[in-house]
């Protein structure tokens, strides 16, 4: 028995049942008759026939014929939920570079800053701790030794961890 691939693109062809309609447009043709029986049994005159039945019924089955539609090998209720679903989605700007968060605040020589900017400066920048030229070559060979299993890690939080798992002098 030969075994064939199917590409992704045959499988979603859409089959036809009758005629040239496809399965969810006589869904959307049948939905109608339901409808108007419901409407007939549940609404006053009960089981009995009245003007403004008729013309809801008539509305009901007008919209579902248009939704039937075919435009682009699409159904025109698959374009409204779409549309629905596109309009109806939170809108979050996620990015706006004129926006002065991060950035450094360089203090230009005619303007002093006040009291308050000063304190808030303060709060805001750590110092760094600088190590001596001779230990911070010691670091920098301890990290290039192959031998001393360094591990560079990231936290949940956002830092930033280093493990030295075997270290030999």
């Amino acid at each position: 028995m030969k075994a064939t691939v199917v590409p992704a693109q045959v499988t979603t062809v859409e089959d036809r049942i009758m005629g040239s309609l496809g399965f969810s447009q006589l869904i959307l043709l049948i939905v109608p008759i339901f409808i108007g029986g419901g409407l007939f049994v549940l609404l006053p005159p009960f089981m009995d026939g009245s003007t403004y039945k008729y013309i809801v019924i008539g509305i009901v089955t007008l919209l579902c014929i248009v939704m039937a539609i075919r435009i682009k090998e699409k159904l025109i209720a698959h374009w409204l939920v779409v549309m629905l679903r596109y309009n109806l989605r939170p809108t979050y700007y996620v990015s706006n570079k004129n926006t002065t968060a991060h950035r450094e605040h360089y203090i230009t020589k005619s303007s002093k800053p006040t009291h308050d900017q000063e304190k808030a400066t303060t709060k805001t920048t750590r110092a760094l701790p600088h190590l001596e030229i001779n230990k911070a070559a010691q670091v920098y060979a301890l990290i290039n030794d192959p031998e001393a299993n360094v591990r560079f890690e990231p936290t949940t939080k956002g830092g930033f961890n280093v493990r030295f798992t075997e270290i030999k002098d």
